[in-house]
């Protein structure tokens, strides 16, 4: 295969890239989603999805690495046709295919991809059978009742789809962390180089590592001000200049995502940076604690009366309200302050605390990595343990594996572990719940495994009781050990299906069951709340990348700021600890 290298680029190119790992990704599946409402070849299609998915997962710059000549070819999936054009949306910021196919389908049609519920698949039929292209006419067909008689749709669908179409005008755009994080270090790296620029932090529901994020809030100090901003204002990927100041300026990337910079003395750095990463309900709370000392606490510093006091360090605006540090994740007023008031602040987990990844796919299934691979990638994050977890035989479209596959995998674990020195690799797999609570294959096999990882793939449409109802029953399976993405969801295309968690959170516990914290940055399921809800019950998680590439189980980073946003220390977490420790939790 031909190596796309940079050989016929400047040195400059790094400092002129306008792409990033999620524009390249959100063009292939902007351009899948296209070719699938046309009804193009379903192969073609999947390529660009698995290719989107690659980029996604890549640790590394796509277009640093061409920059560096190396070689795209190497990785999973990226054939000869697809790196070319990877560098040319790299070189351009744009791909010429896309927008060939953008020009033969309406606009509006594509936007039908933004109402929950609504795959491609359905587009298409709804375009072809009901002559649908706008949000407007969707939301007709809907009133009118058109839509329930059509291949794949219901009743319940419809109601469904007239709901999400009537909000999606009123709705916020919000990024996912990971998204909001490429941005966000590319900006900040570019900040570092302006004149006079001291410290550059973003702020905001990003250092809060909330799972989504509407905009970004940058600080920075500076000795002058007017030249931070002259920086900040000439980035190379701002669209927009929305305001411009002094020592605050915002702008609208190209990417449609405001970024907001103020510029702030140095003495004033602690008390805005502890203002802007907020929350709004921490920081009244916050406050009040100050005005009940006779203190005014704000983005300025610590005064009392007309005095500046202090405001350098965030540990000063916390200690002047008589609290101890507060980690930004916490900051919620989710009963942080009284914790903190009290001495039991929680010593959040952190990435370092993780011994091994306990959700994992491989080329067996629908990853794109050998066993060896992914074993060897978890080995080098200094892993002591990885879990392989395929898919079982009901997930046809993900290949899953029936129990003479997963029989040889077993034998091709054993004979791996044989030769790895200074990692397991342990038996698992990651077993569809059928309609029914059932598990996909049976006992004989599943005793084989180490642990399972069990989880609800289809029938979202089930009611609370009955999805609940479904859970339960699985994990009455002595074979069941956790739950993976308890709920379903897919962060901005699919809400959660309908279940008791806390009903679900109980019987794992009375069951001697686990409940997973999918650490995918469009999963990141279970959410804060119900991580907390989990420890306060006494309910241990397992935090799992489903990784399905080398590069995924880089994405342990976003698991580890949800479980810190619910409250988990170190003991609350099952792959904290060693794999003989664990071997204990997972014996029913």
């Amino acid at each position: 295969m031909t190596a796309v290298k940079a050989s016929k680029r400047t040195n400059s190119f790094h400092a002129t890239v306008t792409a990033h790992n999620a524009d390249i990704s959100a063009i292939f599946r902007r351009l899948a989603d296209l070719l699938e409402i046309e009804g193009a070849n379903p192969f073609r299609i999947r390529a660009y999805r698995n290719a989107a998915q690659t980029i996604e997962d890549l640790p590394r710059s796509a277009a640093a690495m061409i920059a560096a000549g190396e070689d795209l070819t190497e990785l999973p999936g990226i054939a000869a046709d697809l790196a070319a054009k990877i560098e040319e949306i790299t070189e351009s910021g744009r791909l010429k295919l896309l927008d060939e196919v953008e020009a033969r389908t309406p606009s509006t049609l594509a936007a039908l991809t933004s109402i929950p519920g609504l795959g491609p698949k359905r587009i298409h039929t709804l375009h072809e059978v009901l002559g649908v292209t706008t949000i407007e006419e969707l939301a007709r067909a809907a009133k009118e009742q058109r839509i329930r008689g059509l291949p794949r749709f219901s009743a319940k669908l419809e109601a469904r789809i007239a709901e999400e179409a009537a909000k999606y005008t009123q709705s916020e755009r919000r990024f996912k962390i990971a998204t909001a994080e490429d941005f966000a270090e590319a900006l900040c790296a570019f900040l570092k180089t302006g004149p006079g620029i001291g410290n550059v932090i973003v702020a905001g529901s990003y250092r809060r590592r909330k799972d989504t994020v509407g905009d970004l809030d940058i600080l920075a100090t500076c000795d002058h001000g007017p030249d931070a901003i002259k920086h900040f204002v000439g980035y190379e990927e701002a669209a927009k200049i929305v305001s411009h100041g002094d020592t605050r300026s915002t702008i609208m990337l190209k990417a449609s995502i405001q970024v907001d910079l103020r510029v702030v003395p140095k003495e004033s750095y602690g008390a805005a940076l502890h203002y802007f990463t907020g929350s709004k309900d921490h920081n009244i709370a916050v406050r009040r604690l100050g005005q009940a000392k006779g203190l005014k606490i704000n983005e300025y510093g610590i005064f009392r009366a007309d005095k500046r006091i202090g405001g350098k360090s965030e540990e000063e605006v916390l200690a002047a309200a008589g609290l101890p540090f507060i980690e930004p994740e916490l900051r919620e007023n989710r009963g942080e302050i009284e914790a903190g008031l009290l001495g039991r602040l929680p010593k959040l987990v952190a990435l370092n605390d993780i011994k091994g990844d306990l959700h994992v796919h491989t080329k067996a299934s629908d990853g794109k990595n050998t066993l060896r691979e992914m074993a060897e990638a978890a080995k080098a994050l200094g892993y002591a343990y990885i879990a392989i977890t395929d898919h079982t035989q009901h997930a046809t479209v993900a290949r899953g594996l029936d129990a003479a596959r997963l029989r040889a995998q077993l034998d091709e674990i054993d004979r791996l572990n044989d030769q790895l020195d200074g990692i397991v690799v342990l038996k698992s797999s990651e077993v569809d719940i059928l309609a029914d609570g059932s598990l996909d294959l049976p006992d004989s096999i599943l005793k084989r495994l180490d642990f399972t990882v069990c989880s609800v793939h289809y029938k979202f449409d089930l009611d609370a009781k009955g999805q609940t109802g479904r859970i339960l029953r699985a994990m009455d399976n002595r074979y069941c050990t956790i739950i993976a993405h308890p709920t379903g969801r897919l962060l901005g295309e699919r809400p959660g299906y309908p279940v008791d968690l806390m009903r679900v959170m109980e019987g794992a516990k009375a069951r001697g069951c686990f409940l997973e914290l999918n650490a995918h940055p469009s999963r990141l399921d279970l959410d804060d709340i119900h991580c907390k809800q989990a420890k306060e019950l006494g309910l241990k998680l397992s935090i799992g990348t489903d990784a399905h590439s080398t590069a995924g189980l880089n994405a342990m980073r976003f698991g580890i700021g949800q479980a810190r946003r619910g409250w988990l220390e170190k003991d609350d977490v099952l792959n904290t600890r060693s794999w003989p420790q664990l071997r204990k939790f997972f014996s029913r």
